[in-house]
This record gives structure tokens, C-alpha cells and sequence, in this order.
């Protein structure tokens, strides 16, 4: 386990190019941007890494039930918006609704960790794009 939680410069490498993006991009994605400063990487590491990095509290994989996930350098719990044509994923700025999880657990009383809550609709470029 020791290993697993070193910083490796792959893990390093992976974490400043998802820390450089405001979009929620997908494995395959990072993967074509850390091989531009380390070519010999593998996807399967690119995985690996981005699976240790979310255990380690310090990315969300955002998964959506597709065959992909997206990744967010912002492990605090927020939520989403995903536009519907253009797919991409933007975070928004509205606080976290506490008072959905006490209504679960007092109305059905299940034990509520974490919720997530996601928005669909067309994003503002898209919208201005629709107008023209």
C-alpha cells in the first residue's frame, strides 16, 4: 500500500494536466496529453493512476453510465451540468442541497453518505449558437 500512495511522476504528470483544464475530461484524453511530455506511458497506467488518485480523495470520477468516465480535479462534492450537444460536463457554482439527504433518511430511513446530483440542458456557447 505504501506504494500505491507515493507521488510518482506519472501520478504527478497526471494530476497537472487534469489540474490545467476546467473541462471534465476522459481517461483517453489525459492519456494523449501526459504522452506529449512522457511518451512511454501506457493507458492502463494512465487507469491505474487515476484509480489510486480517486481512493486517495484527491479527483472525483464522474460516471454517467456510459462506457467512459470523465475526471474532476475538484474532489469537494459539487455539481454538474452536462450540456446535451456538445457533451461537455461544467461545474456549477450553487451549494450543496444538505437538506436532501436529511429528507431521505427521515422520510425512508436509509443512511444517506454522499449524494450527487446532475443537471442536463444546453450550455451557454451552445445556446448562442442555436440564436445565430
Amino acid at each position: 500500500m505504501e506504494k500505491a500512495s507515493r507521488m510518482t511522476k506519472q501520478r504527478k504528470l497526471i494530476l497537472d494536466v487534469l489540474r490545467s483544464t476546467k473541462s471534465h475530461p476522459t481517461a483517453d484524453w489525459i492519456y494523449n496529453q501526459v504522452r506529449g511530455e512522457m511518451p512511454n506511458i501506457s493507458l492502463g497506467t494512465v487507469y491505474r493512476n487515476l484509480g489510486v488518485l480517486k481512493e486517495k480523495g484527491e479527483i472525483l470520477e464522474l460516471n454517467y453510465g456510459s462506457s467512459f468516465s470523465r475526471y474532476d480535479c475538484n474532489p469537494e462534492n459539487h455539481y454538474h451540468l452536462t450540456c446535451t450537444k456538445c457533451e461537455r460536463v461544467f461545474d456549477l457554482k450553487i451549494p450543496i442541497q444538505k437538506q436532501l439527504v436529511k429528507e431521505v433518511m427521515d422520510i425512508d430511513g436509509h443512511k444517506v453518505l454522499d449524494h450527487r446530483l446532475e443537471f442536463y440542458g444546453i450550455c451557454k456557447e451552445c445556446k448562442k449558437q442555436e440564436v445565430n
